[in-house]
């Protein structure tokens, strides 16, 4: 297994935030400004790292009780397969165990990787969004 440390707390570079979203190709990259702003303003962030090399971002959105959100979820594609997702994801449900609802928002192709980490569809529930990526 390759080596990598898990860290908490907003306080991040933009550099390397901008850099695992390009290497994601998601479009929050385009935008980073707000992207950093919403990272600073999440009630979560959990960060993943080769020696100094942001390889990994999750975070979440709280009313700390009752709802956790979690909004964003991505490892660097070097180091998909290796369970860093899966790590980041596990220590922020380990924060808000016992709360009555974790919802996320998952691309087709990232279903099974939830589900693997204990996720179910939400019944007859359907997402919505009005989005402006322009990659959805």
């Amino acid at each position: 297994m390759d080596d990598y440390t898990l860290r908490e707390g907003q306080d991040l570079a933009r550099d390397d935030v901008v850099g695992l979203y390009q290497a994601n190709r998601w479009s929050s990259a385009t935008k980073p400004d707000l992207l950093m702003t919403a990272l600073g303003n999440s009630d979560s962030v959990v960060t993943a790292w080769a020696d100094d090399t942001l390889i990994g971002l999750g975070n979440a959105l709280s009313d700390g009780a009752l709802v956790v959100y979690y909004p964003h979820l991505l490892v660097h594609p070097d180091w998909h397969g290796k369970g860093v997702g899966r790590a980041i994801i596990a220590r922020l449900q380990e924060r808000y165990a016992g709360f009555h609802q974790h919802a996320l928002i998952s691309d087709a192709e990232a279903v099974g990787f939830y589900q693997r980490c204990g996720f179910t569809k939400a019944g007859d529930c359907q997402a919505m969004w009005i989005y402006a990526g322009g990659d959805g």
